[in-house]
């Protein structure tokens, strides 16, 4: 058991690899896109292009993601497999190991840039840039802000700022198009959002601020990350309603929670696991509508969505070359493909220590 607590310490230090918020130099400022450009990752490095990349591979999918939502999905030439919900994803070579990325099969996609959500661990940016890639590690976004700044960064980096201007415009536009939903509602559900063996998403975390824009309070928000609780803690937190997955749809029924309220009155918040763990701006746009859907049946109306074309109209922009064109928020019926952020690698290799633990015993 010592052995497991200590893995999971070290696994949260990874996790929390030192953010520095981009710096901009050179000649690029705001959302000037000129090249080259010098950023400033979030390990301290200096990152410079001399040209727009033509070849980007992305680490995690809520990378991926961006680049589908900012219009530069024809730069993309690898991804991870739990990227393949994307259109057209398919035709990219798939840079995943059996756990975490490849370092041989993401130098084979000879990238001119490697993309790297904070959950990429130092180990395997230090291994990239060894192996002669130019790698860039985005901070770990922690609430919507942050995900605007690593959209703005992605931008940036790949020569499409426009596409990112418009996609946090549009992201921004419906999260307080459900923000008004709860307004004047007079009390607010208590939500828990379990992640398995005890892991609850806590305080200063992207899940926390998805409840809070749904119009829920945080069960677990007095503590911060992702903390493992125990039984009589999780029963003590007593919340109202829980955040379920396709992964984790039986929790309401299952001790500890059934001795809860949410577990007592088979309250649950369905939503798709790839939303709720891709810190990026469709994830965004899907998680609030369809959390505020089921939380508020009463003050939710569909027509609160604000689609990328009235983003357009309201600023001006050309529809982004590749981005997404849907016109409503997908619900979580008939989602696939897991995420794999912060959040799922975290748990990912959890189970694996578990599992170590119990064959030592």
């Amino acid at each position: 058991m010592r052995r497991l607590v200590t893995l999971v310490a070290g696994l949260c230090v990874l996790a929390s690899v030192a953010a520095v918020p981009a710096a901009a130099s050179g000649t690029q400022t705001g959302q000037n896109c000129a090249f080259p450009v010098t950023l400033t990752d979030a390990t301290g490095t200096e990152v410079t292009l001399e040209e727009r990349p033509e070849r980007v591979t992305t680490t995690n999918p809520s990378a991926a993601q961006t680049m589908w939502e900012i219009g530069g999905r024809d730069q993309v030439v690898g991804l991870t497999r739990y990227a393949s919900y994307l259109e057209g994803s398919e035709s990219r070579a798939n840079v995943s190991a059996s756990f975490g990325i490849s370092v041989e099969r993401v130098a084979g996609t000879n990238p001119d840039l490697v993309v790297a959500p904070n959950a990429t661990g130092p180990e395997e940016v230090a291994a990239l840039r060894r192996a002669g890639l130019t790698v860039y590690l985005l901070r770990e976004p922690t609430d919507i802000a942050g995900i605007s700044e690593a959209t703005r960064t992605i931008g940036q980096l790949t020569g499409n700022c426009e596409g990112a201007a418009e996609a946090n415009a549009w992201m921004e536009a419906n999260v307080e198009a459900v923000r008004n939903v709860s307004d004047g509602a007079t009390e607010r559900p208590a939500a828990l959002y379990p992640l398995g063996g005890g892991f609850v998403a806590g305080g200063d975390t992207f899940i926390d601020v998805l409840l809070a824009v749904a119009g829920a309070d945080n069960a677990a928000a007095e503590y911060d990350g992702y903390p493992e609780l125990s039984n009589e803690a999780l029963v003590e937190l007593d919340p109202e309603v829980l955040v379920v997955t396709e992964r984790t749809a039986g929790y309401a029924g299952q001790e500890p929670y059934a001795s809860t309220t949410a577990g007592e009155r088979n309250a649950t918040v369905r939503l798709r696991v790839r939303d709720l763990n891709q810190a990026a701006p469709r994830s965004v746009v899907n998680s609030v509508h369809n959390a505020s859907r089921q939380l508020y049946p009463d003050r939710y109306d569909d027509s609160i969505y604000v689609p990328r074309s009235a983003v357009r109209n309201v600023t001006g922009d050309q529809p982004t070359a590749g981005a997404t064109t849907d016109t409503s928020p997908a619900t979580t019926s008939g989602g696939s493909g897991p995420g794999f952020t912060a959040v799922s690698a975290l748990v990912g290799a959890l189970v694996a220590a578990l599992l170590v633990a119990r064959r030592d015993r």
